[in-house]
């Protein structure tokens, strides 16, 4: 009688575990569809936004109404002086190669700043002195909206102290070098902002991963896996006590 006990709470508590693991892998595959539904959306807004007509990047007024969400990739166009001799460096890995972004503050007619990253520019040229930029320069591009990058990257953190940055911190370059609050987006200025040849423009990466629907799959496959591994073990756990008491 005790171990035909044993064997009922056995069983019983293998059931309920199984079933808690089981639908929380259920729900898991139901997150990673409600994030395939997100992403196809986000994909088909930045194709849009991306490739159509260039509207004018949002001006001052209109920052606190800048999102990812409504404004990531927007193609936009924009006119200022570029004030060169306040240009940054942001560690870059592109298609051309390791090297360096470079990062400019452009000021509007009204004052505000919006910091451009004019391209790359391998590790020969990063200094501004070695492609011959002026102090200043009007200019009219066209490019990306992209949304401001704080931090760093995941395995390094800006370093203000050293003038060493590994993401577009757009907020941390102006407190660097004393410019008024800027804008919460940088431009990625396209392909023929310039007619020099460094920096190089239009390397914006327009290529996301979107595995949601195999990481669905794969965790429902798990729960039934789970599942009918429980309700296998049960029943052979059943038949050996039967065989037992009989």
């Amino acid at each position: 009688m005790t171990d035909w006990r044993q064997r009922k709470w056995f069983n019983f508590g293998l059931l309920l575990l199984s079933a808690v693991l089981v639908f929380a892998l259920i729900q898991l595959g139901n997150w990673q569809l409600r994030r395939l539904e997100w992403k196809n959306a986000l994909l088909d807004a930045i194709e849009t936004r991306a490739f159509g007509n260039a509207v004018l990047a949002p001006e001052l007024k209109f920052w606190n109404e800048v999102t990812a969400d409504t404004h990531a990739y927007q193609r936009v166009k924009i006119e200022g002086t570029l004030l060169h001799g306040h240009e940054l460096i942001v560690r870059a890995l592109t298609e051309l190669g390791g090297g360096y972004w470079v990062l400019t503050p452009l000021r509007r007619e009204d004052g505000s700043i919006i910091w451009i990253n004019r391209g790359f520019v391998p590790p020969d040229k990063r200094l501004r002195t070695s492609r011959a930029a002026p102090e200043t320069e009007f200019v009219s591009l066209t490019g990306l909206l992209r949304m401001n990058e704080p931090g760093g990257t995941l395995l390094q953190d800006n370093d203000p102290a050293n003038n060493r940055w590994y993401s577009r911190d757009v907020d941390a370059f102006s407190v660097y070098r004393s410019l008024p609050e800027p804008a919460p987006y940088f431009i990625d200025a396209g392909a023929d902002v310039s007619a020099k040849e460094w920096p190089r423009g239009g390397l914006t990466r327009l290529t996301f991963s979107n595995n949601h629907l195999h990481y669905a799959l794969t965790w429902y496959t798990m729960a039934f896996l789970l599942a009918t591994a429980t309700l296998y073990t049960v029943r052979l756990s059943r038949r050996t006590l039967h065989s037992r008491i009989t």
